[in-house]
């Protein structure tokens, strides 16, 4: 199937006049329909709740069009708690998933009145002495299954490798715990693979915690209010890989909570997603301005952005397809590495790709950079991060985070010593 971008040329040209390129564009039409897909994908669930990953992309902007939506936010740190609670998403409206949670982080959390979910069976000592023995009515707690985790026999990921969560035993033990500390409610979490592009993976996480919370409630005789299904539903980064479909997920989910839970007389149990990647990458796009060719073993082309701008490439060799605005349908009968000026051989976007005849001068857009795109943004060698832009539905466009600018850069020596120009 071919990628197409959601800007033309002309929008991407008009919005450069205000807003010089490399800049992150939104579309909001997207992220409206996407936010409501989900919910109706879900909608036979009574409690059902999505908290969006802060994480991939912390803007404001985009965190009060998802509260719109019907959204919470997930949270993992103090400053993402601030944000989120600047857009006035506060209470049970916020779940905090964090871990090697510094206390400030978790006196935040308390505070705001947000769920908090546990990692690792200490915290809840932890928890304890923050709280002064008076701990929220409802916690949630972190599974780690150790092992594989495969589908249709193919390892998907290595939770035994990963630094979240706690074993069974150890939830048991936390829960009885944390029952005796007054605690009166549980939810389960457990994150097992990441950007997976099939529809099993969501009702087979499902089923590992449906089964998950019956056992503890046959062992602690605890209440399990809610599982969160977490992340791990991913995006079509390649024209050729499958992409999710939302309602057959939610379907899946459905079947497994049918068999499973409301026979054990657990109907009543919320289901929560926690998704970045799936609810924000399509519907955001890199855009940037040829400024260099060179022509040496290879035909390169260099932009205006950088890996600063977008490090998955670099740092994990991911892909994300560019489309050459103006040529959308042009013949791709030319191979380049599409570059950015880091002082890092890294630092590229595309390694013998084929795409139509570039010049200098042509923009291109670099797909699905919606989600952990800006957000992972750094700089290096001086880069300045760059500008993000919403297209509102009406076409229009909207500065929500200006280009970072040197004095921004310089602003966080703590000294009179030095002079620094523009």
């Amino acid at each position: 199937m071919k990628k197409r971008p959601f800007i033309t040329l002309e929008q991407a040209r008009q919005i450069a006049r205000e807003v010089p390129t490399p800049f992150h564009v939104y579309d909001e039409a997207g992220i409206r329909a996407n936010a409501r897909r989900l919910k109706e994908a879900f909608a036979w669930n009574k409690g059902f709740r999505e908290y969006f990953a802060v994480k991939a992309t912390p803007n404001p902007y985009i965190l009060k069009i998802l509260k719109e939506e019907g959204c919470g936010c997930d949270c993992a740190s103090y400053t993402e708690l601030l944000l989120s609670e600047a857009v006035g998403i506060t209470g049970h409206d916020v779940m905090f998933s964090s871990n090697v949670t510094p206390e400030q982080d978790m006196r935040k959390a308390l505070e705001m009145g947000a769920y908090v979910n546990l990692d690792d069976a200490t915290y809840v000592e932890f928890l304890e002495n923050l709280c002064h023995g008076r701990l929220p009515e409802t916690v949630c707690l972190r599974y780690n299954p150790g092992g594989s985790f495969c589908l249709s026999n193919t390892i998907m990921d290595m939770p035994r490798d990963a630094k979240y969560g706690m074993t069974e035993d150890q939830m048991a033990g936390a829960m009885n715990r944390l029952q005796r500390l007054g605690v009166k409610h549980f939810g389960l979490h457990a994150f097992l693979a990441s950007n997976t592009t099939t529809n099993e993976y969501y009702p087979e996480l499902a089923s590992q915690l449906f089964h998950l919370s019956v056992r503890l409630r046959n062992a602690t005789g605890a209440h399990i209010s809610f599982i969160n299904l977490s992340g791990g539903v991913g995006v079509d980064y390649r024209p050729e890989q499958p992409s999710c479909d939302i309602a057959v997920i939610g379907e899946g989910v459905r079947q497994r909570y049918e068999q499973i839970l409301r026979p054990a007389g657990m109907g009543d149990v919320a289901i929560f997603t926690e998704l970045g990647r799936f609810m924000l990458a399509p519907y955001g796009h890199l855009i940037s301005t040829v400024i260099h060719q060179k022509h040496i073993y290879r035909e390169y082309v260099g932009l205006d952005a950088c890996a600063a701008n977008l490090m998955r490439p670099a740092m994990y060799g991911a892909y994300h397809h560019i489309t050459v605005l103006g040529k959308e349908d042009a013949i791709l009968d030319h191979v380049y590495d599409v570059t950015g000026g880091l002082c890092e051989n890294n630092d590229k976007f595309a390694i013998q790709r084929s795409l139509p005849r570039i010049e200098v001068g042509d923009m291109v857009a670099i797909h699905d950079t919606g989600a952990h795109g800006f957000s992972m943004g750094y700089n290096y060698n001086g880069k300045l991060r760059s500008a993000e832009v919403l297209l509102k539905e009406d076409g229009s466009f909207q500065l929500i985070r200006r280009t970072e600018t040197p004095k921004d850069y310089f602003a966080t020596f703590d000294c009179t010593e030095f002079a620094f120009g523009e």
